[in-house]
């Protein structure tokens, strides 16, 4: 079930009874899992079809011919991978799990068929987009012009509002499974920096990592730090104009 993509999807417009199971039917018709580490879809394959995220944690790379990586996003539960890739003959860069994933398969005709007769969907999917061009610009400005503590502050602080979005937070705790590498590849510092700079934030209170699992005690203090400023993820229901009424809810029994 999608229910962490309804759920984001909701932070524009809330949708309505017929619009979250036309979402049900899209993300059952095929599902596939994934074992960590592995390639979702390469650069250069031919895209037909769009992956959703259900469980686990994914992220979009590009390689260098030396084999130097930059990860480009993360993608978290409730995630669409590229919906408008349909457009592309073939992939100009690479999607792989960080953990475990399972993702549904949405075909071109059913993404085509939930945008047709789904008004309330397609508008909640342009925001999707803008908030993920918007996120781009914001990456950009951390690997030009951020410290490095700014740098992973401010990724920490992404995720985790990502996270509470769609209802995967425990308080000020959540999941956070991506290595030392893994940021370090997404901020573009080495190892080394990376650890010098998770071992300040914690010694400063900044952050608590036990194990594979973030807790952040004080958020605000962290975005201060980091200088984030959460408007590019644009949460304030911005499509609340469109909401569902009861009227248009239909009983499920």
């Amino acid at each position: 079930m999608p229910q962490h993509l309804i759920r984001k999807l909701e932070q524009f417009a809330r949708l309505s009874y017929d619009d979250r199971h036309a979402l049900e039917e899209a993300a059952r018709q095929r599902v596939r899992l994934f074992d960590p580490h592995q390639d979702i879809i390469r650069e250069g394959d031919n895209p037909d079809h769009v992956n959703l995220i259900l469980e686990g944690w994914a992220c979009r790379y590009k390689t260098l011919e030396d084999g130097r990586r930059q990860i480009i996003s993360f993608f978290l539960p409730g995630d669409l991978c590229d919906p408008h890739v349909f457009v592309l003959r073939e992939m100009d860069h690479s999607i792989s799990t960080i953990t475990h994933v399972r993702l549904a398969e949405i075909s071109r005709d059913t993404l085509l068929s939930l945008t047709e007769q789904h008004p309330r969907i397609t508008q909640a999917l342009w925001w999707e987009m803008l908030v993920h061009a918007a996120t781009q610009r914001e990456w950009t400005v951390n690997l030009g012009q951020r410290t490095g503590l700014e740098r992973i502050g401010h990724l920490l602080c992404e995720l985790f509002i990502r996270l509470r979005g769609v209802g995967l937070t425990n308080g000020d705790s959540c999941a956070l499974p991506a290595t030392q590498i893994d940021l370090g590849d997404a901020t573009g510092l080495s190892n080394v920096h990376v650890n010098r700079v998770l071992q300040e934030m914690r010694t400063t209170g900044l952050v608590m990592l036990k194990g594979k699992y973030l807790t952040i005690p004080d958020l605000e203090r962290l975005q201060r730090v980091s200088l984030f400023n959460v408007n590019y993820l644009h949460l304030d229901r911005e499509g609340r104009h469109l909401d569902a009424n009861g009227s248009e809810r239909l009983n499920p029994s």
